[in-house]
């Protein structure tokens, strides 16, 4: 249960059509629920943070993975979001549930996504092709979370006309996720040039020097432009998560 099922759930009661026992009955279900001797899922996240507790699949069996998501599915959670999640651990949970894999950003999503709630576009913009990966979680996170996603891929400073051919998709967006590896420049260019806030994402694509992605974090850490804040390495989910907390501040 999230903060807007909590919401319909109160105004049923207001209006007559849900019995306060009833209502009652559901807030009283335990806070988190045991899965096996391997999870506690946390089944009141979506109340106290306003979106549900989502799987991080990396370390984690298939076996883990089912029994947790059908742990959340049971405990009235519409929509479950899996991340790092291999294809044959998502073969595997496809058997018992109805997941759609996407193997470019390694997410699986079982249930219908949210129609988009947030206030703006949230822009997910890659330096280079061998980026998608890490971009593609970000911007499939910020679509499970109820955001409309545009995506600006391969516009990177070794050819920046690309970027600025794309001027008006810059600065019409809410909030905007660059991610780059290599030497990191791309979000201090586009901090330069739009008025939201920039997240920047390292990945640790590049030759030796890159050292995995610290040079472009190291990078994008000092950037000379206002507005950049920066996520870990390869973070698209951090990302993906923090833009759309950005694109529905005003909810609150």
């Amino acid at each position: 249960m999230d903060k807007h099922e909590l919401t319909k759930l109160l105004n049923s009661v207001a209006d007559g059509t849900l019995p306060p026992e009833e209502a009652a009955l559901k807030l009283k279900m335990e806070p988190f629920h045991e899965v096996g001797d391997y999870a506690k899922v946390d089944i009141h996240r979506g109340i106290r943070q306003g979106v549900p507790e989502i799987i991080y699949g990396a370390g984690k069996t298939k076996e883990q993975i089912l029994g947790i998501a059908k742990t959340m599915l049971g405990s009235g959670q519409e929509t479950v979001f899996i991340t790092r999640l291999i294809k044959e651990s998502a073969e595997f949970i496809k058997k018992d549930l109805p997941l759609e894999y996407n193997e470019t950003s390694r997410t699986g999503i079982i249930g219908k996504l949210p129609p988009p709630s947030g206030l703006g576009k949230v822009v997910v913009a890659t330096g280079g092709t061998s980026d998608i990966p890490v971009a593609e979680e970000a911007a499939v996170t910020a679509e499970v979370l109820g955001n409309e996603v545009e995506r600006l891929y391969d516009v990177g400073v070794s050819g920046i006309h690309r970027l600025l051919g794309n001027m008006d998709h810059i600065m019409n967006a809410k909030v905007i996720i660059a991610v780059a590896g290599m030497e990191g420049a791309l979000p201090s260019v586009i901090g330069g040039l739009a008025d939201c806030p920039v997240i920047a994402v390292p990945t640790s694509v590049g030759y030796g020097a890159s050292f995995g992605g610290v040079a472009a974090l190291l990078a994008m850490l000092n950037s000379c432009a206002s507005g950049v804040s920066v996520v870990n390495i390869d973070n698209g989910f951090g990302a993906g998560y923090m833009a759309s907390m950005i694109n529905h501040i005003a909810e609150k």
